[in-house]
């Protein structure tokens, strides 16, 4: 199957689910960076594994944004098909581009949401603007090898328990998994319906981080509906399982490189 085989297909697809990997985290260009390395080797040291995630978003916007214009791409695309994206990627550029509204859900959190360290369930909200200029701030001395604990002091505490506030993501020690769980259950009744239907299944740059999220259940989803079609698209896990060959398509390339292609 060529790539305007696979734009037809989906033109003609009743409803597209496309998941979101890792790859969409800049994680190819991220380990050759050197700043980047040590900072993350520095937080993890330091008991900071939490801020890795907007780590990883502060060194990618320090290169030129691949990310942003291959998924606006993406949403072109999509645009005027039913649709829903899922995204295991934390980067909170995912979230800005104009998707339908309520078709993006984000099990794995975002960079753009915070929460009580103890996950004491009382609210996860938005960063907001001043804490985010605090912590670009803090990125910047880091950036150059300086890290100080004091300067990533940037969040407010739980108005409940009076716990420090980290960011809302899986890589939070008690992660508050409520910042998704009402776009989670969009997700799962828009799914009841693409039984029987005309479904074209997208994994883009899904590797085996968070495998029970998209990669094992997409696959269930492709084998269970007779109708659809299942395209993977990863710079070095796109094989697909036995069960899948005759009906699906992996593509050896990373997968924001194969969307800026199409």
């Amino acid at each position: 199957m060529k790539t305007e085989e696979i734009l037809t297909e989906m033109k003609n697809a009743d409803m597209i689910l496309a998941g979101l990997g890792e790859e969409f985290d800049d994680l190819l260009r991220l380990r050759n960076c050197t700043e980047f390395v040590r900072g993350k080797k520095l937080l993890q040291e330091s008991g900071y594994q939490w801020l890795i995630p907007a780590w990883q978003e502060y060194c990618s916007a320090k290169m030129e944004d691949n990310i942003s214009p291959a998924l606006k791409k993406l949403a072109n695309i999509l645009a005027d098909k039913n649709y829903f994206v899922i995204a295991t990627a934390t980067d909170s550029r995912i979230e800005k581009i104009p998707w339908k509204k309520d078709r993006l859900v984000m099990p794995c959190g975002t960079t753009a949401r915070k929460q009580c360290l103890n996950g004491c369930g009382h609210m996860v909200e938005s960063v907001t603007a001043d804490e985010a200029e605090h912590m670009n701030a803090a990125f910047e001395e880091l950036f150059t090898g300086h890290f100080s604990s004091d300067e990533f002091q940037m969040l407010t505490r739980c108005c409940q328990c009076g716990e420090p506030m980290v960011l809302n993501t899986v890589f939070a020690e008690q992660y508050d998994e409520q910042g998704y769980r009402k776009q989670w259950e969009v997700y799962t009744k828009w799914l009841q319906g693409s039984l029987n239907r005309r479904l074209l299944v997208l994994e883009l740059g899904e590797g085996m981080r968070f495998p029970t999220v998209i990669r094992w259940p997409f696959e269930k989803i492709a084998y269970f509906n007779k109708k659809a079609i299942f395209v993977r698209v990863n710079e070095a896990l796109y094989q697909l399982t036995e069960e899948l060959s005759e009906k699906g398509l992996g593509i050896s390339k990373n997968a924001i490189a194969w969307l800026e292609s199409l």
